[in-house]
């Protein structure tokens, strides 16, 4: 192999994972990876890849250039896979009240911003998404986040992927977290689907392993251990499974692409 480090997302660890126990390689070569953890969903599979090789955790966008926080070797395991790293050098982090404005300052999640040198001065041509992202110099990532009393910064999802179920706010992370626990959970989706009396309920898209059956992984075999772990409502009202889950490029899970297939694929439940 010959590779000494290695990048990705907890999509491309999983596929890594599941590629080394179907057919194993010496990878002994590897000295460090980098995967982007903090979201609940996230930390199962940060914590398997550590049989790969030491992974350093990190937040970053393209608007701020790339990395803004990141872990370092040195750090516990807890903190390299739970949380996403430390600001770096120049980098100034607020978490806010998302209805109020105001700067959150006992470790509660808020909205994300981040001033420095490397932000954005703007979107091409498009002064509107300029104007909503960047104020006074602050860029609103539009993500959720807390700062821990040790200092370092947990992502924790993207505001617009949160569910408001009748009226109480979920993170569709924290189920994906509970479900990926499960052996034979390759992988998982948590989205929205429209409730009439609730506004809207999460339900779950999986993808089983290859070593799993259809019996061995069952819609009733996932719901039923939740029941008494997390909030009621957070349970999802339906699992879908299905062969492999629409990504971006980067390997990121297309959320938007599988609310509207729940709509087709639950009209007639």
């Amino acid at each position: 192999f010959g590779g000494t480090v290695l990048h990705g997302f907890d999509s491309h660890w999983n596929d890594q994972l599941a590629a080394q126990a179907a057919q194993p390689r010496d990878l002994s070569s590897l000295r460090i990876g980098s995967l982007p953890a903090g979201m609940e969903s996230t930390v199962p599979i940060a914590r398997r890849s550590q049989d790969i090789c030491p992974t350093i955790s990190g937040f970053g966008m393209s608007e701020c250039w790339s990395f803004i926080c990141v872990s370092h070797p040195s750090h516990t395991l807890e903190q390299r896979t739970e949380a996403s790293g430390y600001p770096m050098d120049g980098v100034e982090i607020e978490i806010r009240d998302p209805e109020t404005g105001v700067v959150i300052t006992d470790g509660s999640p808020g909205q994300f911003f981040i001033r420095n040198f490397t932000v954005t001065a703007g979107y091409w041509a498009n002064p509107e998404a300029t104007d909503e992202a960047i104020i006074d110099g602050w860029l609103d990532t539009g993500d959720m986040a807390c700062m821990r009393p040790d200092g370092h910064v947990v992502f924790m999802g993207r505001y617009k992927d949160m569910l408001k179920v009748g009226g109480e706010n979920m993170s569709p992370a924290e189920v994906e977290g509970y479900l990926l626990d499960v052996d034979g959970v390759a992988e998982v989706a948590v989205v929205a689907y429209p409730d009439e009396r609730l506004g809207e309920v999460p339900v779950a898209y999986v993808v089983r392993s290859a070593d799993a059956s259809d019996e061995s992984v069952t819609e009733a075999g996932l719901i039923e251990p939740l029941r008494g772990r997390i909030a009621s409502y957070k349970i999802p009202r339906a699992v879908l499974f299905v062969d492999e889950l629409p990504m971006t490029p980067s390997g990121k899970i297309r959320k938007i692409e599988l609310r509207a297939h729940a709509l087709q694929d639950l009209a007639d439940r």
